[in-house]
């Protein structure tokens, strides 16, 4: 397609640029052969082309500065009176048609996830972790494009512009890709560390783990179970199983809910050994990928 706004998930077009951080993750993850959920990349040029149409650039650039409130700094102000100028436009029929086709081409109207992928999301010694959105279980093309306009916001949050500004980033350097995936149902979902995170140790890796979907997890919601392994046997050196009273599961057509975990399983392990195996093995096949560098994953098991 001419002028395309989308690549599959498993581009080997994989500028930072033009698919963010987070998909440059996952393109190579899928190259690479790992169990990626399929779907594709909306690239950081629709936002470009966005921003553009609407004469937006001056006016982000000029907005994102820090005000003082009783003397503290804040980029709240800021954050509000940007994400409010994307939130009222329309995106044009060129990107909106796009991504209505390409999320026809999954078949079957299917729940996504829609995840944001920011430029400036993987620079050396910099962490953009959780400064900008993801949105669970979309369904339809109007609730996607409402969800991708929310992902372009999210640039804009004011933890994003902070730390931007604390790092000396230009405000007006930064664009939004955008990974639409299809939804994992999971049951089990949470995060590994290939090297401790608390200690830096690379013995050890860490496994964070509870019900339903990892937002619970990453989003600190609940006190999931934790295992510590031995990275050179694959043992488990300590396990703590964490309260897990709630999980977040999908709500219905749209988005998620926090739900009650029942009581008898709050206190069971979310992982059998063979399962806490696996993602071990996964883990360092992972690393491996990485050129042995310390990884932490986002998992999923249904």
């Amino acid at each position: 397609m001419a002028d395309s706004f989308i690549l599959p998930m498993d581009t080997t077009d994989d500028a930072l640029e033009l698919i963010g951080g987070k998909g440059r993750s996952l393109a190579k993850m899928s190259n690479a052969g790992f169990n990626v959920p399929s779907g594709f990349h909306l690239t950081a040029d629709a936002y470009r082309a966005f921003v553009a149409e609407n004469d937006l650039q001056d006016q982000i650039v000029s907005l994102a500065k820090p005000a003082l409130d009783n003397g503290w700094v804040t980029f709240e102000p800021a954050s509000a009176a940007i994400q409010k100028l994307i939130t009222s436009r329309e995106i044009s029929e060129a990107i909106a048609s796009q991504l209505r086709q390409a999320y026809a081409s999954l078949a079957g109207d299917p729940a996504v996830a829609v995840r944001s992928s920011a430029n400036a999301e993987d620079l050396p010694g910099l962490s953009f972790a959780g400064q900008q959105e993801t949105y669970l279980n979309v369904k339809g093309g109007d609730a996607l494009l409402k969800a991708v306009r929310n992902c372009w916001a999210s640039l804009w949050t004011a933890q994003a512009i902070s730390y931007r500004h604390e790092n000396d980033i230009e405000q007006g350097s930064v664009a939004m890709a955008v990974v639409v995936q299809i939804m994992v149902p999971a049951d089990v979902a949470g995060i590994l560390f290939t090297a401790n995170p608390a200690t830096g140790e690379r013995t050890e890796m860490i496994v964070n783990a509870s019900f339903g979907l990892g937002e619970a997890v990453v989003g600190g919601q609940v006190t999931p179970d934790t295992f510590v392994v031995d990275r050179e046997s694959k043992n488990v050196k300590e396990t703590m199983i964490g309260p897990k009273e709630q999980m977040i599961v999908s709500d219905g057509e749209q988005g998620t809910k926090l739900t009650d975990v029942k009581v008898d399983d709050r206190d069971q392990s979310s992982l059998s050994d063979a399962l806490l195996n696996d993602l071990v093995e996964l883990a360092l096949n992972v690393e491996k990928n990485y050129d042995g560098l310390p990884q932490d994953i986002e998992w999923a098991i249904v």
